[in-house]
């Protein structure tokens, strides 16, 4: 017969098990208040400054102890013990007789071993009464269960890791293929090599969205591939660094190799190619300078020049040279590209070259036209933002054109008040400029993906016109306007004027809207005006830009006749002669217009004639450390300071913390790079002093290139120290002796020299603040804007110009102005 535990049996079963852990836990809990008191006593001992608090509370954990213990009656007559110490320590004997017996005696640990053992065999002995053991059953409480959640297999962590980043990397791969084949341009694949095989150059027009860019190459390989043949190189230009990084990167990722092996990339200061490289993307410029040591450009089986609508003035010259490196190698596969291109010019030019017509997307765009004129384009284009954003139901991001940081920042503060103002009644509204003096980080804003439910509205310049793919856009609003840079050779004048951009580049701008889905572009001027005033393409670079650099560099490959080269729209005569003359005047060419000596190692320095002269002449003043400084952060002076809207207070006192008077902004950078170097390039550094950590490193790398450069053309290193600031400014005279201004009466405006033009310092110099203007100086940059100002301003002795060019200035001409004229006490001594 079955004996089951009642209820009752089980209610019993329960308080014995609980009587037995409460006489555990007390003689635990008295184990450890053994312990404390006795470190408390030995802390007594050893510590004569215990408070009076303290010794209390140690007298009454004692006293607590020996009430215990008092308590504790073991008189069983069998010696007692605890379980062990948390700590492990011994097991103490509860019983305190003396062992009589010395023979007997055994230790604490084998008493223990002895006890538990007679308790194992009594629970062993075998009673008359007892039922066989089938007749028990175990006895569950199910409210004492423990709950457990399935967590699946078990799976090694790296193991996981590792096919999580196999299978992200095939799934990229696939999608990649999926993307190439899926690419309009790619159902012409054939046709381009069929077109390639039979001509040597070939006009590509690719709508934008067509694939020309990232694919043109890869066809080109796989044609020469097919040829066969040892060493290849297929040259690819970009008009901007931007597009050849970004551009190459894709393409290294399609190929599935490594950025820098078989496809990189070269811009100035920066080359990321190998031996190996068959895919080079590089500028326009750096291409052309490629004259100089190869003119025949034999290292390359096929050049591609991308994006040529922009008529950059390196293309309209590299067109020109490469036409006629084609005469001698017919073996050179030429392709001109772009996306709104003037095909029969381009065909023309290349002596009736045949087209390739490529269609774009098949994503429709909607044009819309404004019905009347606006009066401010920048309000119209932020109405049109909030319009979009509150009627149009389809999802997508906009993106805005304007002309330049000044108005990209305005529109942001506008936008993101009227979005605060609305609040919860519209969805959420990101606002993200995109403009080169922008922090890298922030332009990096521009690519996350729009927040749920709401959009992202994207205001740029022209650079996210051809350089920069923001996926997601479904909406362009179109200003209608870009700045462009116009030199003026009669003044010297360089002015960044709006001007309306043309047909070719509106077109370029919508397409913008159709690279993910269908879109729609709104142009904020009239139809009528976009067919009777905007201009059929831009126009050339070469037209409004200082040839000086250009001639110079056609000059060291060879070109002397310069009026008869084969320009596609050549430049003015006047241009040419102006360029011509400054070359003379700083010693690049002689009186037959041969180059000398100075003017070939000039044209070795990829950068402006003015910079090469200071640095070819820092050898004679012994200051070629700083001066390559300066020439390197005089590039990156547009984008080194960064002042936020809040702090432009601290921003400012941060940037007068590097002025030393006399030395203007020269110095300035100079002490600025230094400084930098001694905190060993430390980002957070820059950040603190609001400069830009990319703006320096770049600095840093065109600095290290102009060195090297330096070595191979013979000019040895030499320093001056950083308290000795004369030398400098001596070799800076001497290329921008032509640069030189003189304080007028009025205290506030300068006078150019060479040309009599009244200019004003730019608020971005440090010599703006009317205790620090100069009464003589030298100028790196001479802009116009809302009027004539001149930028990166030095100190000068008037003595100077006549050391550095005196066949140029004469001291009674210098007299004319006054060399000895005082002026007023707020201004400071001139440094001599």
């Amino acid at each position: 017969m079955s004996k089951r535990p009642g209820p009752e049996d089980i209610d019993s079963i329960r308080l014995r098990s609980r009587e037995e852990y409460l006489e555990k836990r007390s003689e635990l809990k008295l184990a450890e208040l053994r312990r404390q008191v006795q470190e408390e006593q030995e802390e007594e001992r050893s510590n004569p400054h215990l408070s009076q608090r303290e010794l209390r509370e140690f007298a009454r954990n004692r006293e607590t102890l020996r009430l215990a213990e008092s308590r504790l009656a073991i008189d069983d007559g069998l010696d007692g013990y605890v379980l062990p110490d948390a700590d492990g320590s011994k097991l103490e004997t509860l019983n305190k007789r003396k062992k009589k017996d010395v023979s007997t005696y055994k230790s604490e640990v084998q008493l223990w071993e002895d006890e538990v053992t007679a308790r194992a065999k009594v629970a062993q002995i075998h009673r008359p009464d007892r039922l066989q053991q089938d007749d028990y059953e175990f006895v569950f409480d199910p409210t004492q269960a423990l709950n457990f959640v399935s967590a699946g297999e078990w799976v090694d962590p790296d193991k996981q890791r590792l096919q999580e980043q196999l299978d992200a990397a095939e799934k990229k791969a696939k999608s990649i293929q999926e993307v190439r084949t899926s690419l309009p341009i790619y159902q012409y694949k054939e046709q381009f090599l069929d077109a390639l095989a039979d001509h040597q150059v070939l006009i590509v027009c690719a709508e934008t969205g067509s694939g020309k860019t990232t694919q043109l190459p890869q066809y080109l390989l796989d044609y020469f591939n097919k040829e066969g043949g040892t060493s290849l190189r297929i040259a690819c230009t970009q008009p901007r660094r931007v597009a050849a990084m970004s551009v190459a990167q894709r393409v290294s990722e399609e190929m599935g190799c490594r950025l820098g092996q078989e496809v990189g990339y070269s811009i100035r200061f920066e080359d990321k190619t190998s031996p190996n490289t068959k895919i080079q993307f590089l500028t326009d410029g750096l291409l052309l300078r490629q004259f100089l040591n190869d003119p025949t450009l034999s290292g390359y089986n096929a050049i591609i020049i991308d994006e040529a609508h922009e008529r950059t003035l390196a293309t309209d010259i590299l067109m020109g040279m490469i036409k006629d490196v084609g005469k001698y190698r017919t073996d050179l596969k030429i392709i001109i590209s772009s996306a709104t291109l003037d095909a029969q010019k381009f065909s023309q030019f290349y002596n009736d070259s045949p087209i390739l017509m490529i269609p774009g997307r098949s994503y429709p765009i909607t044009i819309y036209y404004s019905q009347n004129p606006e009066a401010s384009y920048l309000s119209a284009a932020i109405t049109t933002v909030l319009q979009i954003h509150c009627s149009m139901k389809d999802p997508g991001d906009i993106l805005v054109f304007l002309t330049g940081q000044d108005e990209i920042e305005a529109g942001k503060q506008s936008i993101e008040e009227t979005v605060r103002k609305l609040g919860s009644k519209i969805p959420e509204l990101v606002v993200c400029p995109i403009y080169s003096a922008l922090p890298q980080e922030e332009q990096g804003k521009i690519f996350l993906p729009a927040p749920p439910g709401g959009r992202k509205v994207i205001l740029a310049t022209n650079i996210a016109e051809t350089s920069l793919t923001v996926d997601g856009v479904r909406f362009v609003i179109d200003s209608g306007y870009s700045k462009e840079n116009v030199y003026n050779p009669s003044t010297g004048l360089e002015q960044l004027v709006v001007t309306p951009i043309s047909r070719a580049s509106s077109s370029q701008r919508a397409g913008r809207a159709g690279r993910t889905g269908p879109g729609s572009c709104f142009r904020l001027w009239t139809r009528w005006s976009h067919f009777n005033e905007l201009e059929e393409s831009t126009t050339p670079e070469i037209q409004r830009a200082n040839l000086s650099s250009t001639l110079l560099l056609l000059k060291s490959i060879g070109i002397n006749d310069l009026l008869n080269f084969d320009f596609m729209d050549p430049p003015s005569a006047t241009a040419i002669a102006k360029a011509l003359e400054e070359l003379y005047s700083l010693g690049a060419l002689d009186s037959t217009g041969s180059l000398t000596r100075v003017g070939r190692q000039m044209s070795e320095l990829p950068i402006d004639p003015k910079l090469s002269k200071t640095i070819i002449l820092a050898d004679t003043h012994q200051c070629l450390e700083e001066i390559l400084t300066i020439v390197a952060m005089l590039g990156e002076s547009s984008a080194l300071f960064f002042a936020p809207k809040d702090k432009r207070l601290h921003a400012e006192a941060a940037k007068r913390r590097f002025y030393t008077r006399g030395g203007g902004d020269h110095v300035a950078y100079l002490k600025i790079f230094n400084s930098w170097s001694e905190a060993e390039y430390d980002p957070l550094w820059a950040k603190e002093n609001y400069l830009q950590q990319k703006a320096l490193t770049r600095a840093r790398d065109v600095r290290e290139q102009l060195q090297k450069l330096c070595e191979r053309i013979g000019i040895t290193p030499s320093s001056c120290g950083d308290s000795n600031y004369i030398p400098i400014v001596k070799a800076l005279v001497a290329g921008y002796f032509s640069n030189a201004a003189r304080l007028n009466r009025d205290g506030k405006s300068h006078t150019v020299l060479r040309n009599g033009l009244s200019v004003r310092i730019h608020p971005s110099s440090m010599c703006h603040e009317p205790t620090e203007v100069p009464k003589w100086c030298i100028f790196s940059e001479l802009r116009l804007t809302s009027q004539e100002f001149i930028a990166n301003i030095v100190d000068i002795d008037p003595q100077w110009l006549i050391d550095a060019a005196p066949y140029a200035f004469k001291k009674a001409d210098l007299e004319k102005f006054g060399i000895d004229k005082k002026m007023p006490k707020t201004r400071p001594a001139q440094a001599k």
